[in-house]
């Protein structure tokens, strides 16, 4: 009966600690930059003006990236897209996008770009 209400007691002790505790933010995933930038892909398809949500997904995403992991993991998910483009026209626009927002990126999007150089 002891050992019993002992096994409760520090079952009870580690919810409680789990609650207290701020849950893990997820790490950064290509599937998140990709969805984050669906509204982007109008304008580097055909040009134009980028979507008001393409633009704003953009801020989001830096604004999540707050830390060189998450930053060198959307380098590395924005480089892939460049690297699969494979048509200068349309790595082109995409290069064009932060300044076209008024965003700063801190690297190019380029199929060559050094992700690993990102802070």
């Amino acid at each position: 009966m002891a050992a019993a209400r002992t096994a409760s007691a520090v079952v009870l002790a580690l919810v409680l600690a789990a609650a207290v505790v701020a849950p893990a933010r997820a790490a950064m995933s290509c599937a998140t930059v990709y969805s984050t930038l669906m509204p982007c892909l109008e304008f580097v398809r055909e040009g134009g003006t980028p979507a008001r949500g393409c633009c704003s997904g953009i801020k989001d995403l830096l604004a999540q990236a707050n830390n060189t992991p998450d930053r060198r993991t959307v380098c590395s998910c924005l480089k892939n897209v460049a690297n699969s483009a494979g048509d200068s026209t349309i790595i082109g626009r995409a290069s064009a996008l932060p300044s076209k927002c008024n965003v700063a990126l801190p690297y190019k999007i380029s199929p060559s770009v050094n992700c690993a150089s990102i802070h």
